[in-house]
């Protein structure tokens, strides 16, 4: 056993030695022989039955075998109409304006959201007003019934007019030139979607710690420096999940643009060829196979995401059989560090 002599004034300065406890020797009789070489027999622990586990997987199973047996049989949904226009041409320009309605939506709406934020953290109570009153009617009418309105816009202000107030006009330009169908649907869809995304926004920053901004300005950093290279690369951990579910609902909300009335989106695609065919319901199983799968790939790229703004807080295991480990987890295995930081001390 370690031991720690006591400091002697009559022997110098010399500091007191410490010695750690070291293991014993695989020869020392203290060591217990194995359980092999005293006879005993190892126990072989077994894991507990589940059978609700099984009879779960039989439920599901025959349930399953069901639902496809009924799919595969029934006239009424009509597969081979299903294969015949689930590659045409008007459907397939419907996914093309259906997924570029949903990206400049987005980038409206982040872009907004970002902005009033912003305003809802300011000091100023005027800009803390603005974005709280424009949450609040964004959030509070419904989206169909903004597509509408902004259907109508041209028709309620037909004219914009610049120039000196109860003076003469210096520039007008009419509303129908500039503001089309395409355009008015992105707006409606944005800034009724940038009110959502405000608020997710806003928990997200401020789940990033104040003392990140305090230590930042202590550095001599601008409050715009830090929010671009502190504050949102930290929250982004916070903001991507529910971004990811915002764009996969702006992609099916793409279809109530028949509002204002945009008509080149995919669900107007499908309902105006089963219109001309008489059967609607191939036509719905093809638009909503490709939902279905535009929805699959943007879900993959959320989860990369997530992946890539959660490093150092995701303490979930490696995937079996290979796979990028954390760096926590390459720490740990390189042996580096003691299993035991504080080893003991025997004084």
């Amino acid at each position: 056993m370690g031991q720690r002599r006591r400091h002697d004034p009559d022997r110098g300065s010399e500091p007191p030695a410490v010695t750690t406890t070291q293991p014993p020797a695989p020869d020392d009789p203290s060591v217990p022989p194995p359980a092999a070489a005293q006879g005993v027999t190892p126990l072989r622990v077994k894991a507990a039955p589940r059978p609700g586990t099984w009879i779960s997987a039989v439920i599901v199973a025959l349930l399953v075998l069901g639902l496809v047996s009924f799919l595969v049989t029934n006239p009424v949904l009509e597969w081979g109409t299903v294969a015949t226009y689930l590659l045409d041409v008007k459907v397939i320009q419907g996914v093309g304006w259906t997924l570029l309605l949903t990206l400049l939506s987005m980038v409206l709406g982040t872009v907004v959201a970002l902005t009033a934020a912003i305003m809802r953290r300011s000091d100023n109570p005027v800009l803390r007003g603005v974005s709280w009153a424009y949450i609040f009617v964004f959030r509070g009418i419904p989206v169909y019934t903004q597509l509408v309105f902004w259907g109508l816009f041209t028709v309620i202000v037909p004219k914009i007019v610049v120039g000196v107030p109860f003076g003469p006009e210096l520039l007008s330009f009419s509303t129908r030139d500039l503001l089309t169908a395409f355009w008015a649907a992105v707006i409606g869809l944005g800034l009724n979607e940038g009110a959502y995304l405000a608020e997710i926004i806003r928990s997200g920053l401020n789940s990033v710690d104040k003392g990140q901004t305090e230590a930042s300005k202590a550095l001599g950093m601008s409050n715009g420096r830090i929010l671009r290279r502190i504050i949102v690369p930290q929250a982004m951990r916070v903001i991507v999940p529910p971004l990811g579910n915002e764009t996969i609902g702006m992609l099916k909300t793409t279809s109530l643009v028949l509002a204002v009335p945009f008509t080149l989106d995919l669900t107007f695609a499908t309902n105006g060829i089963a219109n001309k065919l008489f059967t609607p319901i191939p036509l719905l199983i093809v638009a909503a196979l490709w939902y279905l799968a535009i929805t699959s790939v943007l879900m993959v790229g959320q989860h990369y995401l997530e992946r890539h703004f959660g490093r150092g807080f995701d303490a979930r295991t490696p995937a079996r059989g290979g796979g990028r480990r954390s760096r926590q987890a390459a720490v740990n295995s390189a042996g580096t560090t003691p299993q035991n930081p504080l080893p003991e001390v025997e004084l």
